[in-house]
């Protein structure tokens, strides 16, 4: 390859030369060059088709995986895989399928134009042996330095996949409760209880409880008085609970039937019985709390006691001393009946029995003993 002298020319003859060699040059190198565009040109157009392609793809098989079978008995290999039916809405799995879509277009783009961008710095002759170890160096660094957020960014993909919980759901996740209020793939959000907002490390949760799938139950414990009648009180809860059950809004919350599970405790006063109600996911406590309050309208009406009056064993010997002291006073202010007994020996205070029984007279000291001295 003849070298090119740069060199600023001085005469028309150097000119003429250097002219010569510059079009020697580009004559032998053109088509070298027009190659190599080709070749770019090419990579770039195949790459962006074949990135479009990938992309419709992975939205038709997400819509394909998302829609639920015709036949919910024998459902598709891919049909209702993401579909969940009976536990999650259309609108949260438009949201969940949108989200994995996400996921998947922005891999498949970032592998494809990444691919074809390796492919046009090597067709400009640039040397990707470096790059490659550079990389391959720089990715191994950034693994063992971000691996947090490597655990993070799997396990909030396998969450969103999964849908193990979305938007607006009552979650526990072992260091906070409440409703979450962003997914993301790294970081969940959580509204708490008490108003505070927890940013939780998807790759820190180790288990999750999900109250708002499905269905929830509202459990309420019945206390009655120990001397009740159970059949009666079963059949006024259970007439009460299916008056609730068909109003307004409880007619939506409630899912089934309310059972009576029995007896959960005994006590000297009282007995619980367990009451249970199917409901709508996050209801449970709405339902409780009504059916207690109706419990209890229909308790007062019914006159059934909570709890039977029982007295100590003290405040029962106490009253017994009561009523035999009442006894005895009435007995002697109690007029005589004319048939009573005659009056006892020792009621005439001359006779020698009543005298008999007065005290002995305490006996007199003589006057040293009682520290007098004689004159």
């Amino acid at each position: 390859m003849p070298q090119l002298d740069l060199r600023i020319p001085t005469s028309a003859q150097e000119v003429s030369d250097t002219t010569r060699q510059a079009a020697g040059w580009f004559d032998s190198h053109w088509q070298e060059w027009l190659a190599g565009g080709v070749r770019i040109v090419f990579i770039i157009v195949l790459a962006l088709v074949l990135r479009a392609v990938v992309r419709k793809l992975i939205t038709q098989l997400i819509a394909r995986m998302t829609r639920p079978h015709e036949s919910e008995d024998e459902p598709g290999r891919l049909g209702g895989l993401l579909a969940n039916t009976g536990v999650v809405n259309p609108e949260r799995r438009q949201q969940r399928s949108e989200a994995i879509g996400s996921v998947l277009r922005s891999v498949a783009s970032f592998t494809i134009l990444g691919t074809a961008a390796l492919m046009v710095l090597a067709a400009l002759g640039v040397n990707l042996a470096p790059l490659l170890a550079s990389a391959g160096v720089a990715g191994v660094a950034i693994g063992f330095g971000a691996r947090n957020l490597v655990t993070d960014f799997l396990s909030g993909v396998f969450m969103i996949m999964e849908d193990q919980y979305g938007v607006g759901d009552e979650i526990d996740t072992g260091v906070a409760t409440g409703t979450v209020l962003e997914v993301g793939l790294r970081v969940t959000k959580l509204r708490g209880a008490n108003g505070e907002i927890w940013y939780i490390r998807n790759g820190e949760v180790k288990r999750i409880a999900n109250m708002s799938q499905g269905w929830s139950t509202a459990s309420v414990d019945v206390q009655i008085g120990y001397k009740e009648d159970l059949v009666r009180v079963e059949a006024l809860i259970k007439e009460t609970a299916e008056t609730l059950a068909k109003e307004a809004p409880f007619d939506e919350l409630v899912w089934a039937p309310v059972s009576i599970l029995g007896v959960e405790s005994v006590a000297a006063d009282s007995v619980v019985l367990r009451v249970e109600a199917r409901t709508a996911p996050g209801k449970s406590l709405t339902v409780a709390r009504a059916l207690r309050q109706r419990l209890k309208a229909a308790f007062d009406l019914a006159g059934i006691k909570v709890k039977e009056e029982v007295v100590p064993a003290g405040a029962a010997g106490a009253a017994a001393g009561t009523a035999a002291a009442a006894v005895v006073l009435t007995t002697a202010t109690a007029p005589a009946p004319t048939d009573a007994a005659p009056p006892s020996a020792l009621a005439d205070p001359a006779s020698p029995r009543y005298l008999a029984t007065a005290p002995i007279p305490a006996p007199v000291r003589p006057a040293d003993d009682a520290g007098v001295k004689s004159p």
